[in-house]
């Protein structure tokens, strides 16, 4: 099967593209106020310029709103976050050449999350361009985080990945004792602090798709123009010099490019784990190491674990709503510690 699936990759790719746009239109359709498939796509083509009719029917302009307001922002944020971690979970996972390397493994949710705590502990309810503080504070702490971790772990000009993990590891453990004790003190804002670190989607709209979009998708762009030099690091940083790769530098841009991706993701929707763990093992285990087409499938294979994740925290206790991170968590770790026996027993 995975012969087949390699020697045939962009039919399969397509294929999983089909796969997606059925699930998103399914992902759409259930929920508390369930919408036929049939009537999510008419509703969509009605708002297709030159394609869609002008049908203005009661019962239409409900499901409009409910799709285009409520679910279909939602979706679009879980495929774009989906896509990111999966990506950086990819890339971490060749330039530290540690297989048990995911998104947060620097700290950064670490930082966010201890950002966002600082905003709820404080009651800092006003926003800024729109946005709230609780957002921009986790941002801001996820950043604070990657220059401290990198400063840290930096030795003179030279960056050392071993000490950028140990840094990442020590700043993690701090930040959280932070957070551990803030969320003490204040027994009262308890449960915000440990929704919002579980992970969330429900606050998702177009306005903030247009934040983290860009910076998803231009990093997951940059990271796989650098495919190639992701490939030869795998080989060793001696090779990798003798190639003419300048080791530090490589690993300097793919820190910074991921932290992005992991503040903007983070920040608006909190922590979601194991979709940058679990996704790139089993991509890579399917299409090879290659990333050119490691890449392109582990961006499509996380978006559409994400949704269907997300599909299941707002449908499986409806009309009450599970952490999105507690769904990834329960589906992801029970498939890695079964890809982890099969490792140890192959």
């Amino acid at each position: 099967m995975k012969d087949i699936i390699r020697k045939n990759k962009w039919k399969c790719f397509v294929i999983l593209i089909i796969a997606f746009i059925l699930l998103t239109m399914i992902a759409v359709s259930v929920g508390s106020a369930s919408i036929s498939v049939k009537d999510v796509f008419s509703t969509i083509f009605t708002k297709i310029p030159f394609i869609g009719n002008t049908l203005e029917g009661g019962e239409v302009n409900t499901h409009a709103l409910i799709i285009f307001k409520l679910r279909l922002p939602r979706i679009v944020m879980a495929s774009i976050v989906g896509m990111g971690l999966a990506v950086v979970g990819g890339s971490y996972q060749a330039v530290f050449k540690n297989p048990m390397a995911d998104p947060f493994v620097l700290g950064i949710s670490s930082g966010a999350a201890l950002g966002a705590t600082i905003a709820i502990f404080f009651d800092l309810r006003s926003s800024f361009f729109s946005f709230s503080l609780t957002t921009l504070c986790a941002f801001a702490g996820a950043m604070f985080t990657t220059f401290l971790v990198y400063t840290l772990g930096r030795v003179g000009r030279r960056v050392s990945t071993t000490n950028i993990l140990l840094s990442g590891v020590a700043i993690s453990l701090l930040m959280n004792a932070i957070q551990s004790t803030l969320m003490i003190m204040n027994e009262d804002k308890l449960e915000s602090i440990v929704f919002w670190t579980m992970g969330g989607l429900s606050t998702s709209s177009w306005k903030t798709i247009s934040i983290v979009g860009p910076c998803v998708i231009l990093g997951v762009i940059y990271l796989t123009i650098n495919s190639r030099d992701l490939d030869i690091i795998l080989t060793g940083d001696d090779t990798a010099k003798s190639l003419g790769i300048d080791t530090n530098k490589l690993v300097k841009r793919v820190v910074i490019v991921s932290s992005f991706i992991i503040g903007a993701s983070t920040a608006f929707n909190g922590i979601i784990g194991f979709v940058g763990l679990i996704i790139p093992h089993i991509v890579r285990m399917i299409v090879g190491p290659e990333h050119k087409y490691f890449f392109p499938f582990a961006a499509l294979g996380g978006a559409i674990f994400l949704v269907l994740a997300d599909t299941v925290a707002r449908t499986i206790a409806s009309p009450a709503e599970l952490p999105i991170g507690a769904v990834t968590a329960m589906i992801g770790a029970p498939y890695f510690i079964f890809l982890l026996n099969k490792y140890k027993k192959g």
